[in-house]
């Protein structure tokens, strides 16, 4: 597997990992650990990466949900979310549940916190441009301190998403995010005189999550495009015209004592 980790940002209580694409069963346009029930994929290969993730982190419990590109976050308790439920992002304060989100593309975020005794508090979300401009990063936040943290001890890490070099777009493509915040032109560079532009998704969702008071972030500035070898990446398996795509994925959890 190739696990990207920042053990030196969380604290020791949390067990985490940006897992990428390698270490799994699935073969072809899958291989080899895709870990998305959505995918086309044999249900049994996505089962069995789901579990090597699970024991790659020593949970006993594995929740992701039906991602759909929205602001919602939704608590984990001691039962699994087993990707039927819709929704972007997940927090819990179980110890050993592991929660996740599946990207291809999209930047992953992963949060540790904790509650005024000190008691871990965790999420994970799945933010493409579609969510983080709808909310989902200040809706986990939010999920988080309903649960219990302290918002100071929030501390975000953005995984591999796209990088701004891969990811062109038309010019309007840039006007809900001025309109939201005026603020986030800076995250568009022009190509061809302004028809087209290049996007830092990763640099925007820092943004936000600075402008969500969000004190303790860190970013891998891996681009899931350019890294075949180590990555999923919808836009280049629509560029290829592929039919389908694997997704990657990025999980937290609260060590068992």
């Amino acid at each position: 597997m190739n696990i990207l980790t920042v053990d030196d940002f969380f604290s020791g209580s949390v067990s985490h990992g940006f897992f990428g694409r390698q270490g799994g069963v699935s073969t072809g346009l899958y291989q080899s650990l895709n870990c998305s029930p959505q995918s086309k994929d044999d249900p049994q290969n996505v089962a069995e990466n789901r579990s090597r993730v699970l024991k790659a982190l020593g949970g006993n419990g594995l929740s992701t949900l039906k991602q759909i590109h929205s602001p919602i976050c939704l608590p984990v308790e001691n039962t699994c979310v087993n990707g039927v439920e819709e929704g972007d992002a997940l927090v819990t304060k179980t110890a050993g549940h592991v929660i996740g989100c599946l990207t291809a593309d999209c930047a992953p975020v992963l949060f540790a916190g904790a509650d005024r005794d000190g008691a871990p508090v965790i999420g994970a979300a799945h933010a493409g441009w579609g969510g983080a401009l709808k909310g989902v990063l200040e809706s986990t936040i939010a999920a988080m301190v309903k649960l219990g943290a302290d918002i100071s001890t929030i501390k975000a890490a953005i995984g591999p998403c796209i990088g701004q070099a891969s990811y062109e777009v038309g010019a309007d493509f840039m006007t809900p995010f001025i309109e939201e915040d005026k603020n986030a032109a800076q995250f568009f560079s022009s190509l061809d005189g302004g028809q087209k532009m290049l996007f830092n998704l990763s640099a925007y969702v820092e943004f936000r999550l600075k402008r969500a008071e969000i004190g303790h972030i860190l970013s891998v500035n891996k681009d899931t495009y350019a890294l075949e070898n180590e990555y999923f990446s919808f836009r280049r398996a629509t560029h290829r015209g592929e039919t389908d795509y694997g997704r990657q994925i990025s999980a937290i959890s609260i060590r068992c004592t």
